[in-house]
């Protein structure tokens, strides 16, 4: 088979040659290695029905050349204990898991919180989350083909350093490397529901020490909400849900240790992630017309197919993990993460909108096909590899999932063999490998009916081409449609589909996923912290296992391709580039508390903050101290420190007395406690004026051609984060982050 047949649009073809192809192997002996020789499993690939995760696609045989590299996407590690050797040990087996090509995810809830009593010269300790740094830091320095690992670091609701660790991504300086998440409680969630007191609680066994503090539950929430409106973090874990829905549930000598870096696969410690997904819009017959259905028997066929080709690569892979007792957990466990992708193309296809009833029965219709497949080939499978070494036959009989879920032919199939896989289904995000089959992410909605993509000419031009989303242009060719407005209505995206449709499109199917499902639900920038608090408490309801939003135009976009700027040439001690002659500026009007000042912001050509000056009012304000803070920003900015970094730093300015006065007064001051607060306040705003200044345009006009070229003076609406390779704007969707235009993400 030819690549253009089988990846006919370009980027396609660049994902497949800068992700998964091995040196100039040919397209035949690719799907050779990714198969090692299993002709079923071979043409199921190449039919598009189902795909490894990208770990496997790029790695496997390569063992046999000597390459140490592991074929599991993630890991969770064991939670660190309350002392330093455990600490920096757990550092350690972070760093040599990173080395491996595999992501991590520890949980710090051992930790002693701030304050407890210690026996040596500190007194006492700096607390849990003074570590995340040193865990951020291990991520940072140990790179991955050029990149660097992926981390995640979860507590749990009821530690007493909580309130620290829920503020600690509000300074862009600190844990920079890691995705934070909390560990959440249903006893927590009815203390919000009912508006009561909640206690963080951590006794310390070495000194004897209990310590307790009490906070108002709904308070908390909000606080979480609050953050997660300005940084998109962080995640939310409902741990008695994923402990309480598994195979294991009732196992006592089973526990979770944590959750992996996109949080789908809670895991013991030292457990891993396999990953492969099937691809749902493969199985619907007569797309695009009334006849259109989904083949279940096909469908049936293909996952046990899938969970055949996952047990293979999880023997084969057991010698290939970074430690011993990774090796020896996963052969204890034998988990797989069987997860499917292309489901709004799929309902696309049989014209049912994403988020209403007809597309849930479809999913329960789905899933439950899904998970007995899934559970009848592992119990067959047993046959083969006899049951996982930790199988307790009881136990996983009793679990709630099972007996929930369970045909009655599947529990007589695995009451007679066992199973041999402790865990089976996951939703990883699938980025890559749906962006390069051309199909919508995992179980997310479509993100865009069409994005935008940038190029240069030959002079150096800047041109602009609209680019549909692969199921639209299929579409709008087949019916031959000029324009997106003709779109039937099932053609809805992330934007348009309700945050509450999202989570009972989540919750439909989580009932028949094991382990867990990867998903950003994206949400306007109008959005509110009340709203954000809601989500929260719906996503508990509906029986989620976790949940992240990301909202549109939020703080977190502007610092979230810091990679990109840490790339560009590095200043020498003491260099400073010389002011642009021109730029783009604004003037905003800042109330203190003793007069008026006038903030000028200039931009440069790509929207970020190059200068600033001040000017005092008629009345009062500190004209020498205005002036000195604005050219002591502008020469920071022009020798290489970050703008957020600036921020922060003007943010921790004492309490100014004036201020504190004409608040006090009832004066209508700017927000803050002092000049350089307000400063730093209208900053943040510039930052995102900057943004919107240089990027916004109308929408294009829509054609059915790929790229159709756009006036370089049209204007079309763009609130994106920008990739930090080719600068073009990246799709935060199914818990990853990916580029539609060059195929970066930072999830494989």
């Amino acid at each position: 088979m030819e690549l253009n047949k089988w990846l006919p649009q370009e980027l396609s073809q660049d994902i497949w040659n800068k992700k998964y192809r091995y040196e100039n192997e040919t397209l035949e002996e690719w799907f050779e290695r990714v198969s090692a020789g299993n002709k079923e499993l071979a043409e199921t690939i190449k039919q598009k029905k189902f795909i490894f995760g990208g770990r496997i696609l790029a790695n496997r045989g390569l063992h046999k050349l000597g390459k140490k590299i592991t074929y599991s996407n993630c890991y969770v590690l064991a939670p660190p204990e309350d002392n330093l050797e455990s600490i920096f040990n757990c550092a350690a087996e972070m760093a040599r898991t990173f080395s491996y090509g595999g992501g991590v995810g520890i949980d710090i809830s051992n930790l002693a919180p701030k304050g407890a009593k210690i026996n040596n010269a500190a007194r006492e300790t700096s607390g849990s989350v003074s570590f995340m740094d040193l865990f951020s830091l291990t991520t940072e320095l140990i790179g991955q083909n050029g990149r660097r690992g992926a981390a995640m670091i979860s507590i749990s609701c009821d530690h007493p350093d909580l309130l620290d660790f829920i503020d600690v991504k509000n300074n862009p300086d600190k844990v920079t490397k890691a995705n934070i998440s909390i560990r959440i409680k249903d006893d927590f969630m009815q203390a919000v529901l009912n508006d009561e007191d909640y206690e963080l609680s951590y006794a310390r066994d070495t000194t004897g020490e209990e310590i307790v503090k009490v906070v108002k539950a709904r308070e908390v929430l909000n606080l979480i909400a609050k953050s997660n409106w300005k940084m998109a973090e962080p995640g939310m874990l409902y741990w008695d849900r994923i402990k309480g829905w598994n195979l294991f549930s009732e196992d006592d000598s089973i526990e979770y240790a944590g959750v992996n870096p996109c949080a789908e696969e809670p895991l013991p410690a030292y457990g891993s992630c396999l990953l492969g997904s099937v691809n749902l819009s493969e199985f619907v017959n007569n797309p695009f017309t009334n006849e259109a259905k989904f083949n279940l028997e096909e469908f049936k066929q293909t996952v046990s197919i899938a969970v055949r080709a996952l047990n293979e690569v999880l023997h084969e892979g057991l010698p290939l993990h970074p430690l011993k007792q990774q090796q020896e957990c996963v052969n204890e466990l034998r988990q797989i993460g069987l997860g499917c992708f292309g489901w709004h193309d799929a309902l696309i296809k049989m014209g049912i909108k994403y988020g209403n009833q007809k597309s849930l029965d479809l999913a329960n219709e789905i899933g439950e096909v899904l998970i007995n497949a899934a559970l009848q080939e592992s119990a067959r499978l047993a046959d083969v590899y006899g049951v996982y070494p930790k199988y307790n036959k009881s136990a996983v009989m009793q679990s709630e999932f099972l007996q929930t879920n369970a045909s009655k032919e599947t529990l007589m199939l695995i009451e007679e063999k066992g199973l041999a896989n402790s865990q089976i289904l996951t939703v990883p995000p699938t980025g890559s490998i749906a962006t390069m089959l051309g199909v919508s992410t995992a179980l997310e909605p479509m993100y865009s009916i069409s994005y935008t993509r940038k190029t240069e000419s030959l002079h150096g031009e800047d041109k602009y081409y609209k680019v549909f989303t692969p199921i639209v242009k299929e579409f709008m060719d087949r019916f031959n449609l000029k324009d997106e407005s003709q779109l039937p209505d099932y053609f809805n995206t992330t934007a348009t589909i309700s945050y509450i449709d999202r989570i009972k499109a989540q919750g439909a199917w989580q009932k028949y996923i094991d382990a867990s499902i990867s998903s950003t639900i994206n949400v306007p920038e109008s959005f509110t912290v009340e709203q954000v608090a809601d989500l929260y408490i719906q996503a508990w309801k509906y029986g989620l296992k976790g949940v992240t939003l990301f909202r549109d135009n939020c703080f977190r976009t502007g610092i979230l391709t810091t990679d990109k700027e840490e790339a560009a040439p590095e200043l020498k001690r003491g260099e400073v580039i010389k002011a642009p002659e021109e730029c783009i500026g604004k003037t905003y009007k800042i109330v203190t508390g003793c007069g008026n000042a006038y903030l000028t912001v200039s931009w440069d050509k790509d929207g970020n903050i190059i200068q600033t000056f001040t000017n005092k009012g008629s009345s009062g304000t500190c004209r020498s101290n205005q002036e000195a803070v604005s050219r002591l920003i502008s020469h920071s900015l022009r020798g290489g420190i970050s703008i957020e970094s600036i921020i922060d730093q003007l943010k921790s300015v004492d309490i100014c007395p004036s201020y504190a006065s004409a608040k006090a007064r009832g004066k209508n001051v700017s927000p803050g406690s002092s000049c350089p607060y307000a400063i730093a306040r209208t900053l943040e705003k510039a930052m995102k004026d900057g943004k919107m200044l240089i990027n916004h345009m109308e929408e294009a006009v829509a054609t059915t051609e790929p790229e159709v070229e756009i006036e370089p003076d049209t204007k079309y609406k763009v609130h994106t984060v920008e990739c930090p390779e080719c600068g073009e704007p990246l799709a935060i969707e199914g818990g990853c982050v990916t580029c539609r235009n060059c195929s970066y993400s930072v999830c494989n």
